[in-house]
């Protein structure tokens, strides 16, 4: 037996606090929402990633500057 949905949605305001690699966003209905999650090697590397140092041996600070929040 099939059952037709037709759904009219209007969206004033949409805040999303966080979502991550396995979450779902789902607005209206859908009949099935089959998960699926895929890991590719796209770098092309071969060996283990390498050890974090320990804090307070190499730097205790970012590699990479970071801006001050905004908002």
């Amino acid at each position: 037996m099939n059952f037709y949905v037709q759904q009219s949605i209007t969206i004033q305001f949409l805040k999303i606090g966080g979502i991550t690699n396995s979450s779902v966003l789902q607005i209206g209905s859908a009949g099935i929402i089959k998960p699926v999650s895929n890991l590719y090697n796209t770098g092309g590397f071969t060996g283990p990633a390498p050890q974090i140092p320990k804090p307070g041996t190499l730097q205790d600070f970012p590699s990479v500057p970071l801006s001050s929040p905004t908002g």
